[in-house]
């Protein structure tokens, strides 16, 4: 239960580990590695609605080999071995894979977002106030975090792995020439007592714990921060942040180019080592309401441009909160250390309260000096020039979708994220005439160092259900069915995602450890299916959090969207994303027809039942 953590200072320190949050940790199943034929006939089943007859011919054939000829076993056997001699056969493979080696930049393309409810206040005052009350929130989580009394979460009653809280304060990524790296400075000897507070697109270490240890009250938080407004006033500064939204090799050489000089160095380890950032932003051009939420979720992605606030981020950083004087406010984070759900648990956690106390004069918060040479400023000249292409790229809608939320499927028995995919797939399938690869988040935290795996949502009982839908031949009960069906096989592969037997990972798993034997890669993976099952044009996941917030990601491909839904009780926000870039994409189109679908399916249940009780 949760009432233990209050009762923790009589305990001696031994004990501290048998508190909650790490209590289940050890005993936490290990990641399984599924049975090779059962992938085998997964990812066929996963290619059947989205590759041509002759296609999914060919690789039928290259599965076969795969399996029979002995390639398949002898990559499966050493996976196994792998499992066997690590905690998680899978976590770091993935992080470098789909992370660290990632060279596309970090805004946009990979850090999500978090849009919170708009806040009431218009002024700096206000904005002082609210940064003091979040900053003073999260450092009581942490405070959780560092007792190892945060609760923990259980999926349908099994413990879930709760390492990547631990992973996502005082950590920052690192970019290298090659790969990049995570530091987290919370694991060790001397842990971080300072965030860093941008404003103007200038730097402040701030010190958020008085000297006996214990954290500055809303009223210090409130008073330092004022402090580093005023002397934050002129807006004429080099916005150094935004280096880091660059590619990765181009801020690599970058980086090593600015921390040649000593100052920089200990300016960027001091922005590295903080326990996050908080990102004071100037006001953004009013839109009406209607624009409003897509608007700030553009603004939580990227900043809204180089003479916006896209040089008021550090992007490497972990967790960047971000208030605007406007009352905007969010969060975007790197995704590399952790998932959605640590995140928004953080902001749900993060109710908001007011404290009064006493005030003790402080110390002026450092201003962290840069030593802009030649070359650094024309890196930040380019950096500049490609934020504000990749901001005029990006095309982000937001669909607070009021009708209905949970309730609906609920009411009918059908899954609320079953229901929200299927209502995803007619709505590319009524604006493309065809289906494509999908793929949904899954959470592996049940087992120890658990990431995610993927369910595949395009399946050939989705194909039927939308394919009824757009025939007028086809009557109401058939439809009901096929929806019924639908959404079950999504529910299957869904539990079969988080019970670690999904297809995605494992497939990930044999290429990598071919690749590591220096064996010839084997040729399901050289197969255009392979690359068709791996091109997303719908990147979808649901992020679900008592706050009525919305998360926002980038498309995963060129000609894809990205979807990221929160499904309320009575409404659902959906966060669209695609590129301009792309003749065929268009956000507000997609989420007109998601509106459209969702409705659809709606009326498709009410006539149902109708004439059901008829």
């Amino acid at each position: 239960g949760s009432d233990g953590g209050r009762q923790l200072k009589i305990y001696p320190v031994s004990v501290l580990e048998t508190c909650q949050s790490l209590v289940h940790q050890e005993g936490l199943p290990k990641l399984p590695v599924p049975p090779l034929k059962q992938t085998c006939e997964g990812y066929l089943a996963a290619l059947e609605p989205i590759v041509s007859a002759e296609e999914l011919d060919h690789t039928r054939q290259l599965v076969g080999e795969f399996l029979n000829g002995g390639v398949g076993e002898r990559l499966q056997k050493g996976l196994e071995r792998r499992a066997r001699k690590t905690e998680n056969w899978l976590s770091e493979w993935w992080m470098q894979s789909a992370y660290l080696d990632c060279r596309m930049p970090v805004a946009v393309y990979t850090s999500p977002g978090v849009v919170l409810p708009r806040m009431h206040f218009q002024d700096r005052q206000g904005q002082m106030r609210f940064a003091a009350k979040l900053i003073a929130g999260v450092l009581d989580f942490k405070k959780k975090i560092d007792s190892e009394t945060l609760p923990v979460e259980y999926l349908s009653g099994k413990p879930l792995c709760m390492d990547q809280y631990y992973q996502i304060l005082s950590s920052c990524r690192i970019p290298g020439p090659k790969r990049d790296t995570v530091v987290n400075y919370a694991i060790g000897k001397i842990s971080s007592t300072h965030i860093t507070v941008v404003h103007n697109f200038q730097f402040f270490v701030l010190d958020v714990y008085n000297s006996d240890g214990t954290p500055l009250t809303v009223d210090q938080l409130h008073m330092q921060l004022e402090k580093i407004w005023n002397s934050s006033l002129q807006t004429n500064k080099e916005p150094i942040g935004i280096l880091t939204s660059q590619h990765r090799n181009t801020w690599g050489k970058a980086y090593n180019n600015l921390i040649k000089d000593k100052t920089n160095k200990e300016s960027v380890r001091a922005i590295q080592k903080s326990i996050f950032t908080v990102c004071l932003d100037a006001p953004m051009p009013r839109v009406s309401d209607e624009k409003y939420q897509s608007r700030v979720a553009a603004q939580m992605l990227h900043g809204g441009g180089a003479r916006w606030n896209s040089g008021n981020r550090w992007f490497d950083k972990t967790l960047q909160f971000i208030v605007g004087e406007d009352g905007t406010c969010g969060l975007v984070y790197e995704h590399a250390p952790a998932e959605g759900p640590p995140i928004v648990f953080l902001i749900d956690y993060v109710r908001i309260e007011m404290v009064r106390s006493p005030m003790v004069p402080l110390a002026m918060p450092q201003k962290l000096r840069f030593n802009i040479t030649p070359e650094v400023k024309r890196d930040i000249e380019k950096a500049k020039q490609n934020m504000n292409i990749m901001v005029h790229d990006l095309d982000v809608k937001v669909l607070m979708f009021s009708h209905f939320g949970k309730n609906v499927p609920k009411k009918h028995q059908l899954s609320p994220d079953a229901f929200v995919q299927m209502a995803l797939q007619l709505a590319y399938y009524r604006m493309y005439d065809t289906c494509c690869s999908t793929y949904e988040s899954a959470s592996l935290r049940m087992f120890k160092y658990g990431r995610t795996d993927v369910i595949r949502v395009t399946t050939v009982d989705s194909l039927n259900f939308v394919q009824a839908m757009q025939d007028p031949a086809k009557q109401v009960g058939e439809r009901v069915l096929l929806l019924q069906k639908a959404t079950q096989t999504h529910k299957n592969n869904t539990y079969n995602a988080i019970h670690g037997q999904a297809v995605d990972r494992h497939l990930l798993g044999l290429k990598m450890l071919s690749i590591e034997d220096l064996t010839s890669m084997p040729e399901i993976f050289m197969d255009t299916s392979f690359a068709v099952a791996q091109h997303y044009n719908l990147s979808t996941s649901q992020v679900g959090s008592k706050t009525d917030c919305v998360m926002c990601f980038g498309p995963m491909v060129p000609d894809g969207y990205g979807v990221c839904y929160n499904p309320m009780e009575e409404h659902i926000n959906v966060a669209i994303t695609a590129f301009n870039s792309c003749e065929e994409t268009n956000a507000a189109r997609f989420a007109q027809a998601v509106e459209g679908a969702l409705l659809d399916m709606r009326a498709l249940l009410e006539d149902a039942a109708a004439t059901a009780q008829q």
